[in-house]
């Protein structure tokens, strides 16, 4: 934690600033090994078993294999009528690591509910870690979401690491919707120096779908995005009678994401169009939609990081980046504040903010997120009418959710 910062005046903080020092170093244990031991998208396996073991060993029950996912889990401690989830990450990037420090992720959420363990009683609180696989690509938090793992939740939080800077006013601040999927064409193979004529190029009906996924950027708004990557391989004597390319978009808000998406898939199918190529499109993992910040919970982390010693930097609008959070956070109150490693300038996503991930002040960041998730949880439970507005906020979105099920039929 910050030592310069001012004493909490709450004699509860103190006591959850305490309780999470007393566990700091088993905790440090764990998101280190995480860092070292970097695991791909549902394949997290030692990372599960780590922060599975810790909680289990600190009184939690431990729930290994959650709704049918190998490397996820949930750990309970308590009964109270007030259910809070704390989210716990630990998939790194191919070939950088943890890059996006889901380390300090997993750190940060399972401090906090060790911190918080021997209060849930006296709080009337249900505490949940759920260990969610695969945030970079699959969207683990979406599986569990249709498998009822958030069905109850009354909140969900976690924290982010970021650059630049101690922190940012979480409210006002989210995340872009992102949705990926695979094309594939089927053309018809040939000699290309024999009977060429006889083929139909799948290749050429990706290059279609490029060029013109490429004079679509002028049309795009600001805060939209969009990226096809080719995957297809041949030999130059055969005209390619397959070709699959893979897309995603992104957007500020869902009607956005719809909108641009169509868009998307009408140069695709120009691709068929034009060459005469068969084409099929399925989505290759969950729509991540955008973050909400719950602002009950923003206030509440706000005046943490304030106690904390750091201070406010502005608010960061809405991210260019995209998270699974963002499907909690339309179905349960959420929080997912994004907070800088001092003196950290590489984008997330690179082999240079690994690096700051398993820095003295990234852990330090681990630290200062652990406590204040904590007293976020303490704020809430211990206050009325924050806990009254918790839970009906928690029921008007159980009701939007089941009226979405439905519409899909």
């Amino acid at each position: 934690m910050t030592t310069d910062a001012a004493p909490p005046p709450d004699p509860r903080q103190a006591e959850i600033a305490a309780a999470f020092a007393d566990r700091r170093a088993d905790v440090l244990a764990v998101a280190r090994a995480i860092h070292a031991d970097p695991e791909l998208a549902f394949a997290e396996h030692r990372a599960h078993d780590r922060c599975a073991d810790l909680l289990e060993g600190a009184g939690f029950t431990l729930e290994r294999g959650l709704a049918e996912l190998p490397t996820a889990f949930r750990a309970t401690i308590g009964t109270g009528s007030l259910v809070a989830v704390l989210c716990v990450e630990y998939d790194a990037l191919p070939g950088i690591g943890h890059g996006c420090g889901h380390n300090l992720i997993a750190g940060s959420s399972l401090g906090a509910a060790l911190a918080l363990a021997d209060l849930v009683d006296e709080l009337d609180v249900t505490l949940q870690v759920l260990g969610t696989p695969a945030e970079e690509h699959g969207g683990g938090k979406q599986l569990l979401i249709d498998r009822g793992v958030f069905d109850g939740v009354h909140l969900a939080l976690m924290a982010h690491p970021a650059p630049h800077t101690d922190t940012y006013d979480v409210l006002g601040s989210g995340s872009q919707a992102v949705g990926r999927w695979r094309a594939t064409y089927t053309g018809r193979g040939a000699h290309a120096a024999a009977n060429p004529a006889d083929g139909i190029n799948a290749n050429d009906a990706a290059v279609i779908a490029q060029v013109a996924a490429g004079l679509l950027r002028q049309r795009i708004k600001d805060g939209q995005r969009l990226a096809l990557v080719p995957q297809q391989s041949g030999v130059t004597n055969i005209v390619p009678e397959t070709a699959v390319v893979d897309l995603e978009c992104r957007a500020l808000t869902m009607p956005e994401f719809e909108r641009l998406r169509t868009q998307l898939v009408a140069c695709l199918e120009a691709g068929a169009v034009a060459t005469g190529c068969a084409l099929e499109i399925g989505a290759s993992e969950p729509i991540y939609e955008p973050l909400a910040q719950d602002e009950v919970l923003g206030a509440a982390w706000n005046e943490a990081m304030a106690s904390l010693g750091r201070p406010l930097n502005g608010s960061l609008g809405i991210s260019n980046a995209s998270t699974d959070m963002g499907n909690v956070s339309q179905r349960v109150p959420g929080l997912h504040p994004f907070v800088g490693i001092t003196g950290a300038e590489a984008a997330l996503h690179t082999r240079e903010f690994a690096t700051d991930a398993a820095s003295a002040e990234g852990y330090r960041l681990m630290d200062d997120a652990a406590v204040a998730l904590a007293w976020v949880v303490r704020s809430v439970a211990a206050d009325p009418a924050q806990r009254a507005a918790m839970r009906s906020r928690a029921a008007e979105l159980e009701s939007a959710h089941r009226a979405r099920v439905a519409a899909r039929g």
